[in-house]
């Protein structure tokens, strides 16, 4: 058995396996290169801890439940002109989740909001971040089910704890007085304490409506953006810009 293959088998013991296969590529190139035991060593820590960073980004990135796989790199400006590329920049430094605060996006549908809030949560997930995405009625959905189990209180806990929730959609289903009560402790519970992204694509004047009560869509929005990022993305869909839709129907024909 060589030196690199007891180093190696050292490795695997440890259940370092990253360090493992790259004993040999770097007790080489530190030979050639003169290295010193001490960078020799922070070099083959340094592969064993990046591939574990890796690997859980990749593993709460599927924990998360993201409906799709959408980075900041992505995201068109030359066609969402309502948004500057340095905001979002900076909301992608996370400054936003240490601070506890939210982010909210507000706009039409196929605006951009979903790619961004996904983006900035892979983000989260890539710096060691826990986060959940679901849409507004799927929130709804999970905390009604722990309601009739009697444990809502021990799930409103448990979603403390995750650094970031994303909640996707609000205004496309209107709530009933239940959903909306639900939400509201949603949000109550994780003010101050925790950070939540959340895409809307009505105005906030119009979340009275959305929750069929004004005064608990005013206390939600005041918990919302006490500490937010507010930003109204503007304009036609991005999914439809490449289909001919035709001419749009004169007055008179729609009338018809």
């Amino acid at each position: 058995m060589t030196k690199h293959a007891e180093l190696a088998h050292l490795f695997r013991a440890m259940k370092a396996p990253a360090a493992a296969r790259a004993v040999d590529n770097l007790a080489d190139r530190a030979r050639e290169e003169e290295w010193s035991y001490e960078r020799f060593a922070e070099a083959l820590l340094s592969t064993e801890i990046s591939s574990r960073e890796s690997s859980g980004g990749r593993l709460r990135i599927r924990a998360a439940r993201f409906p799709a796989h959408k980075t900041l790199e992505e995201f068109d400006f030359t066609f969402q002109r309502s948004v500057k590329k340095q905001v979002i920049e900076h909301l992608g430094q996370l400054d936003f989740l240490h601070a506890k605060q939210n982010v909210i996006l507000l706009g039409p549908p196929g605006t951009g909001k979903t790619h961004i809030s996904i983006a900035l949560g892979i983000r989260a997930c890539l710096a060691g971040q826990r986060v959940l995405f679901r849409t507004a009625t799927e929130w709804v959905a999970l905390l009604a089910d722990a309601q009739r189990q009697d444990k809502l209180d021990a799930e409103l806990d448990r979603l403390e704890r995750i650094p970031l929730l994303i909640c996707d959609e609000v205004g496309y289903i209107p709530f009933d007085p239940q959903a909306a009560s639900l939400m509201f402790m949603l949000v109550s519970r994780r003010y101050e304490r925790a950070s939540m992204i959340v895409t809307s694509n009505k105005p906030f004047s119009a979340w009275g409506e959305i929750f069929g009560d004004d005064m608990a869509a005013t206390a939600m929005v005041d918990r919302l953006i006490h500490h937010a990022e507010i930003l109204s993305l503007k304009g036609d869909s991005y999914r439809l810009k490449d289909r001919e839709l035709g001419p749009r129907p004169s007055r008179a024909t729609a009338a018809g």
